[in-house]
């Protein structure tokens, strides 16, 4: 059985940083790996996206240049450091394991969810 934990999430201040953790158990990690959030009364967006075999990364361009993803195969761990962060970034922080090897940051192809980090950016 697949299952994702995130972590790492706070109320922090505008200009902070923060890393995000998502441990990954129970499949094989050839499949992509991404985060997603959600703020209150809007849609859940992709933020970033990394691949197994290569480390390939995609990125919103709301996030790009101040959020950094990166993976631990062998810990079956992803991350996801975001620096700068506005106001904007607040939301619930989710990590997925997708249906393919390549990324994408397309909800739909994603088949397994963890239950999400706050994350509240305030001053």
């Amino acid at each position: 059985q697949v299952q994702l934990v995130e972590s790492g999430g706070d109320l922090v201040q505008p200009g902070d940083s923060l890393k995000l953790s998502c441990a990954a158990t129970g499949f094989t990690s050839i499949s992509a790996i991404s985060w997603f959030r959600q703020a209150p009364g809007k849609e859940r967006e992709g933020v970033s996206c990394i691949t197994s075999r290569t480390g390939s990364t995609i990125y919103a361009d709301s996030v790009k240049g101040r959020f950094t993803i990166s993976r631990d195969n062998a810990q079956n761990k992803v991350y996801l450091q975001m620096d700068s962060l506005e106001p904007e970034d607040t939301g619930l922080y989710y990590c997925a394991v997708a249906r393919q090897i390549a990324c994408t940051l397309e909800y739909r192809e994603y088949a397994y969810w963890g239950q999400g980090t706050q994350v509240t950016v305030s001053s």
